[in-house]
């Protein structure tokens, strides 16, 4: 099979998605553009800031993108190309597409607010709870396993306890690059909404500062710093991230991130398509059990999260997207949008896997973030003009992915403070009405510290250690989002049914990779095979957690629908 003709077919039914599933979702629904957003109607200069579509989308496409579309296929490719493709397409049009854009509309509609208030409204407050602290312990497995790839983008290499300049180089580069992509961010924001300059002359003379900030940092990057001073120094900008407001970093850096990661994706289709190199050595399909991954089912669909279908979305899309869409009509591009552009990723992911599929089936090549340079770097040095530039556009496309790793981060942080802080508030009450310890509790500070802590520190196993387990939560989030959704949806008389498969397949995916989790990590501390007996309790601990949580929040959402259909049958009688 041709790599471009995987990549061509993929983009052509994608677009599909887009003008035809896409528009009936929005007409279904009653998307409004003469309707105010949040953003407009509950403007305060810190959250809730209305953007310009380029802008948010820069925002929400950088958020949700990571590693995610990268990683997943990656580490699913074992299946072979075709269940990866297929689940990639089926699973963003009709999965992870419904399940973005219809949390973003639900929050619309809810002031801004989280699925979590969206939960509270259509099933109680008690459910609301219980989704609070799922969706916490989830956003904390986000920080663990993005803040573990950061740092492993950044580390220096130590041989016997010596440094290894050389091998660093590469990782001291996109240090340096990443430090002054912050600089240049916080610059940024503040032409734009400080002193009102032009949009369209600020981004050029920000993209103009990006490739002279790589400049600098692919020739000059004296910082060489070990893993664990990395993880710290990486919580400590993700805790200020999270608490200063969003027009001074969260925004313009997201917005800015963006154009690297067009140029990431614009590098990968002109290297499939210009080499256009045949990926025939990659099988189609390899069967249904593999002795890395398990069986496809449900390893397929929980490895494959930001590619298809990712919980962590929704949060986004319900906690700061809401907070920044400055008219209905952006929803669908925003949103849905978003989601079928990282598919794209994840099909180039695809076609960068096959072209190496030689080192990677044999271990000689196996790192996602390696797999997906590497490979789209040969490919690119195939074109006329090029053959030198490997080394080089390695490289940029390992920065690349590190600043949307970070850019994810950046998010994440400040939503699981959010979620830590709703947790702890009434109905109506807002973080000034609070009294006595809730005012500790929900100060802005103090939540984010302990956020940053509790992540960086399980970040601090290993990434290998926490992704299986946060594909599994992350999906699940997936599952119970695309519930709240439905419920609602059910709940103010609009069509809802598009959300029955979808739901009850993700539900019964993750639970059981759930499931098998607690089996493999209860197996290995009874047997004294543990690795780190601490943690992987406490990763037990958390796989029992999520479990117990979701299938409470599934029964009582399909009971919840269950009693809005059985009344409306009624009030048709």
């Amino acid at each position: 099979m041709n790599a471009a003709v995987i990549l061509f077919v993929g983009i052509v039914v994608l677009a599909c998605g887009y003008l035809f599933y896409g528009r009936w979702l929005a007409k279904t629904w009653g998307i409004d553009p003469s309707r105010k957003t949040p953003a407009v109607e509950y403007q305060d200069g810190v959250d809730y800031v209305p953007s310009k579509a380029p802008v948010l989308m820069g925002h929400h496409f950088s958020s949700i993108a990571g590693a995610g579309p990268i990683t997943g296929p990656v580490q699913a490719a074992v299946f072979g190309w075709v269940p990866v493709m297929l689940w990639i397409l089926i699973g963003g049009i009709f999965f992870g597409g419904v399940h973005d854009f219809g949390a973003l509309f639900a929050s619309l509609r809810h002031k801004g607010q989280s699925i979590g208030e969206i939960i509270g409204d259509t099933m109680g407050s008690k459910m609301k709870k219980l989704f609070l602290v799922f969706t916490y312990l989830t956003l904390l497995l986000v920080i663990a396993a993005f803040s573990s790839m950061v740092a492993g983008t950044f580390s220096a290499t130590y041989t016997n306890g010596v440094l290894d300049k050389a091998a660093s180089a590469t990782n001291a580069s996109t240090a340096m690059i990443s430090i002054l992509f912050i600089v240049i961010a916080i610059a940024f924001g503040f032409m734009i909404y400080r002193r009102n300059a032009p949009l369209l002359v600020s981004t050029i003379a920000g993209v103009v500062a990006i490739a002279a900030i790589i400049a600098i940092g692919l020739n000059w990057h004296p910082i060489y710093l070990n893993n664990r001073t990395w993880m710290i120094l990486i919580g400590v900008y993700i805790a200020a991230a999270s608490i200063v407001p969003v027009w001074i970093l969260l925004q313009p850096r997201d917005y800015l991130s963006s154009f690297l990661l067009y140029f990431m994706m614009a590098l990968a289709v002109v290297g499939i398509f210009g080499a256009h190199p045949s990926i025939s050595q990659m099988p189609a399909f390899t069967g249904f059990y593999n002795k890395t991954q398990g069986y496809l089912f449900p390893a397929l669909f929980v490895t494959i999260a930001c590619g298809a279908i990712s919980g962590f979305h929704s949060l986004v899309s319900s906690g700061t997207t809401s907070k920044q869409l400055d008219n209905e009509k952006h929803a669908l591009p925003v949103a849905y949008g978003s989601m079928l552009i990282e598919c794209v990723l994840g099909l180039c992911t695809i076609c960068a896997v096959g072209y190496l599929w030689k080192d990677f089936s044999s271990g000689t090549t196996t790192n996602p973030m390696q797999v997906f340079s590497i490979g789209i770097a040969k490919m690119v040095a195939v074109l006329p003009g090029l053959s030198g530039a490997e080394n080089v556009i390695r490289s940029l496309l390992i920065l690349a992915i590190s600043v949307f790793c970070l850019t994810s981060l950046d998010t994440s942080t400040r939503l699981a403070r959010y979620t830590f802080q709703e947790f702890w508030l009434a109905p109506g009450e807002t973080v000034a009405d609070a009294k006595g310890f809730k005012k500790v509790l929900v100060n802005p500070y103090f939540s984010s510290i302990l956020t940053v802590v509790l992540g960086v520190g399980l970040g601090m196993t290993g990434y290998m250690n926490i992704w299986p387990l946060f594909g599994a939560s992350n999906q699940l989030l997936a599952a119970v989002g695309l519930l709240a959704v439905a419920t609602w949806l059910g709940k103010v008389g609009k069509k809802n049914k598009m959300f029955y498969i979808p739901m009850v397949f993700m539900l019964c995916v993750t639970v059981t990779s759930l499931i098998q989790t607690v089996i493999k990590n209860m197996n290995a501390l009874t047997s004294g095979a543990a690795t780190d007996f601490g943690w992987d309790v406490a990763r037990t601990v958390i796989a029992v957690l999520l479990v117990v949580l979701a299938l409470i929040l599934a029964v009582d959402s399909i009971r919840t629908m269950r009693k809005q259909s059985l009344e409306k049958k009624a009030s048709v009688a």
